[in-house]
């Protein structure tokens, strides 16, 4: 089922998620489903359950939106459920960000430029996979939901001032998005 992604000021974007309960499959299925609905004609790569506004451990990444600048990621779609990142690397990139629940804003976040992460897949089966590059960076934009981060939190601070503008029209409504979406 196609769901609102919720915008910057809503209250569930700034929650530490909890783990997807795994003893409830047939839940946690429901929500992969519902964020993989949801994500397809908001024309974005990635969607953490916050998003949806369900305070849950569960992303999904689509780097086929991304395979005409980024060729490697033709056919990369993972989900990961209750996601751990145990290893990063000291190398990192600088990229130029934008997120659904933020519209209209762009601002250069750096990352580490390699993960290793040990998850759950849309199976509940466990992984341990390693990404780099901009797969790498998807993972991360989204992991980041799901301990109440943005990735505005993650830019420099003058740049935080030159967008608080564009942030506080958002968390009063005042945007329009292509998709559906809501605040609160």
């Amino acid at each position: 089922m196609i769901r609102p992604i919720f915008l910057y000021g809503s209250p569930v974007l700034r929650e530490v998620a909890a783990p997807a309960d795994l003893s409830r499959p047939e839940e946690v299925k429901q929500l992969i489903t519902d964020l993989w609905d949801t994500l397809g004609p908001s024309d974005g790569c990635g969607l953490a359950a916050p998003q949806i506004g369900e305070s849950k451990r569960v992303v999904v990444v689509d780097g086929d939106v991304m395979a005409d600048v980024y060729p490697y990621l033709k056919g990369f779609r993972r989900t990961f459920v209750n996601p751990v990142i145990v290893e990063e690397s000291n190398e990192t990139s600088v990229y130029n960000e934008g997120c659904l629940s933020v519209p209209g804003v762009y601002c250069d976040v750096t990352r580490p430029k390699k993960i290793k992460v040990e998850y759950y897949d849309e199976n509940l089966e466990k992984k341990v996979e390693e990404f780099d590059n901009f797969g790498a960076r998807m993972i991360q934009h989204e992991f980041s939901h799901l301990d109440g981060v943005l990735f505005t939190d993650l830019v420099a601070q003058i740049r935080r001032k030159m967008i608080a503008g564009k942030l506080q029209k958002i968390a009063a409504g005042k945007v329009g998005t292509r998709y559906k979406s809501k605040i609160k």
